[in-house]
């Protein structure tokens, strides 16, 4: 049983000239073809996730395949900590696949601290070809898009993407350091502890019963203007509203045609943003969306507006989504991961806050 309620879902309402003119449009908004098709549709054989206990007591903490109960996981720092966790992420999710470290070609990973020191270390432990890749919060579908299209085209048979996130190293980086116990406002949200990592494999016989890519869309970078650290939701909306949008216009698909529709990570306020953003072009979002960020906790944990951080969206599409996916109960899902793609002497300097959203549509072996 799937812990959302169903419902009879709205049909997209026609686009009034009146809505279009209200409501701003994106930074660069443009109509040009965005959707990447799979044809040799990449399987998804194998998935991990990791997350430290804070994440286990939220409404999907069932689903987890690992929980770290030490945030340290006996290292003597945070930042080794994560690395530690998506080690352990990409081995797992490698065993899940059945296959060994050397059957996979490529690894392609990101996190949020500089220069992406986690995933470079991680990967000089792993020991397999390594392309790094920033995207935030929306590096799981951006490493989700680049595998598929690397095994779709033939290059490779196996890859690993994998990302991670950690409450303590996030928040020291781009915030303030932890003993300054600084008072969050309302409107903010909390880091994930976490990391997961996915195998995308060739289509073979062998194969075909995993959860299938069938396509893709590359983000537009879009900003409204927004420079405050902590509003991510809001920073984050109008990004997923301009590849949602470009899903329901170029793809033939409507939001009825998805079990689910996934978003990560706006929060409570950036989803319900992205509902109002939806509803002025002419598309209602019903019951068979949700945001990632807003299920990860529950509201007694007193995490503000909800999750972030690359694991918030990362572990729970490789848990409770892979699961209902391999199952058949969700057939068809769009998965629309959010990233802010600021710097920590960007906000310093006074510069707004430019985001992204890369989206993939993944399918159950059954459909």
């Amino acid at each position: 049983m799937s812990i959302f309620k169903k419902s009879i879902r709205s049909l997209p309402e026609a686009i009034s000239a009146k809505n279009e003119t209200e409501l701003p449009k994106p930074t660069g908004f443009s109509k040009r073809p965005r959707i990447m098709r799979f044809y040799n549709m990449p399987r998804i054989t194998g998935r991990m996730s990791v997350v430290g206990e804070k994440e286990t007591k939220g409404p999907v903490g069932k689903y987890f395949q690992k929980c770290e109960t030490d945030d340290k996981m006996g290292e003597k720092t945070f930042e080794r900590a994560e690395i530690r966790m998506l080690d352990t992420a990409v081995r797992g999710a490698v065993r899940d696949a059945r296959l060994d470290i050397e059957d996979i070609d490529v690894m392609i990973s990101g996190d949020l601290l500089n220069q992406m020191t986690t995933s470079s270390y991680a990967a000089r432990d792993i020991g397999v070809p390594h392309i790094g890749i920033y995207g935030a919060c929306s590096t799981m579908t951006e490493g989700l898009m680049m595998s598929a299209a690397l095994v779709d085209s033939g290059y490779f048979s196996n890859i690993i993407c994998a990302a991670s996130s950690h409450f303590a190293t996030a928040e020291r980086q781009f915030r303030y350091p932890l003993e300054y116990g600084c008072q969050r406002p309302p409107y903010a949200q909390w880091t994930v502890t976490g990391a997961a990592a996915s195998v995308v494999s060739k289509n073979t016989d062998e194969s075909v019963r995993f959860p299938k890519i069938v396509m893709a869309i590359p983000g537009l970078i879009t900003d409204y203007g927004i420079n405050d650290l902590n509003n991510m939701g809001a920073a984050m909306a109008p990004a997923a509203m301009d590849t949602m949008y470009t899903l329901f216009t170029q793809s033939g698909f409507a939001p009825n045609d998805f079990d689910l529709i996934i978003t990560g990570d706006l929060g409570k306020l950036g989803s319900d943003i992205l509902r109002d953003l939806m509803r002025k072009r002419g598309f209602r979002l019903g019951q068979n969306y949700i945001d990632c960020g807003n299920i990860i906790y529950d509201v007694e944990q007193k995490c503000y507006q909800g999750g972030s951080g690359c694991a918030c969206s990362a572990t729970i599409f490789n848990s409770f989504i892979y699961d209902k996916l391999i199952s058949g109960e969700y057939k068809r899902v769009a998965y629309l991961a959010t990233g802010a793609l600021m710097s920590t002497q960007s906000c310093y300097q006074g510069e707004t806050i430019p985001c992204i959203s890369h989206a993939v549509v993944v399918e159950s072996p059954f459909n």
